[in-house]
């Protein structure tokens, strides 16, 4: 038995990927441009086992089943085409941070599951093609093989290094606003949007300008362009999923009641700008000095759970570090 672990952190997307230029093949409708983030951690265990009759899957302490087991078959399937092998894997992983909420967890999850599966199955691919692989499964992963910042082109199979994390130093204050699993499931979303949403086809057709800003502000570490075209991201977005029939709303009143206090503190001049990924969390970008600040400004807001205030994140890498030992 061979048996590996990996670890990948979730990636917040600050020019945002929503609507699929390809559902077969995954691929995505928008360029997107994200930040890895060092607080938002998956390990992922992965044991091939010769006496195994299929695979077997548990997330967060609880078996797969249907639909979220295919997914990780699948993936698991990539690799054993290329490693010309059919043995199944025990696979383990555990998120510290909330599940299928709206926070990337199946980008961080696909990420550490690709890079420790293909060391499981003795296939030594690199950051890019392990991209290609998780792309496949999620587009987000793509960008979590790598830290700091990472872009997905549209219609893009593999993620590329846009800038490491300590080239433009920033905080992320994640705020969440709501418990539980988010009633809506980011593909069927999407889906969704696509097909009944008059607003969708503005939203892809406006989606590369806002990307090239975001990356502009990123690389010229010129913070007021990169908030003001990640907000504007963001909002676009969601009035694409408003848009739709019915309307895809994961948008709750703490969720505005955050966003409204986080306008409030940027008026009384402290950088601090709000994205939303498809779910009723809010993440605030700010610099490192300030975040603090912002963290105590959010938590006061009511309907607020906790804050994870958090920097930017490495690069996917084995670790012997056990799943099981995450909270």
């Amino acid at each position: 038995m061979t048996r590996i672990r990996a670890v990948a952190c979730s990636n917040i997307a600050l020019a945002k990927y929503w609507g699929k230029a390809s559902v077969a093949e995954n691929l995505p409708a928008t360029p997107s441009l994200s930040l890895t983030l060092a607080g938002l951690r998956t390990i992922t265990e992965v044991e091939i086992d010769p006496d195994l009759g299929r695979d077997h899957v548990q997330l967060d302490g609880v078996e797969l089943t249907e639909r979220p087991l295919e997914r990780v078959v699948q993936l698991l399937d990539r690799l054993r085409a290329r490693a010309g092998t059919s043995r199944f894997a025990r696979v383990v992983s555990r998120n510290d941070f909330p599940t299928a909420a709206g926070l990337a967890s199946s980008a961080s999850g696909f990420a550490a599951l690709a890079l420790a599966g293909a060391r499981a199955l003795g296939l030594d691919l690199s950051l890019e093609a392990l991209s290609d692989v998780a792309r496949a499964s999620s587009a987000s992963a793509a960008r979590s093989l790598f830290g700091g910042f990472a872009a997905l082109p549209a219609g893009g199979r593999t993620a590329e290094r846009v800038a490491p994390g300590d080239h433009f130093p920033l905080s992320m204050v994640v705020t969440l606003t709501a418990k539980g699993p988010k009633a809506i499931g980011s593909t069927q979303g999407m889906q969704h949007t696509a097909t009944t949403s008059p607003y969708y086809a503005p939203w892809v057709s406006h989606s590369p300008a806002l990307f090239d800003a975001v990356k502009r502000g990123v690389l010229e570490r010129d913070f007021e362009r990169l908030g003001t075209a990640m907000e504007q991201s963001a909002l676009m977005m969601h009035a694409s999923m408003l848009a739709a029939s019915p309307a895809v709303i994961y948008l709750t009143p703490t969720t505005l009641a955050v966003m409204a206090a986080v306008r409030e503190l940027r008026a009384r001049g402290t950088p601090a700008f709000y994205t939303m990924d498809a779910g009723p969390h809010v993440k605030v970008l700010t610099l490192p000095e300030h975040a603090a600040r912002v963290a105590a400004c959010v938590e006061g807001v009511p309907g607020v759970e906790r804050t994870i205030v958090t920097g930017a994140g490495p690069d996917a890498a084995l670790t012997d570090e056990d799943p099981r030992s995450l909270p």
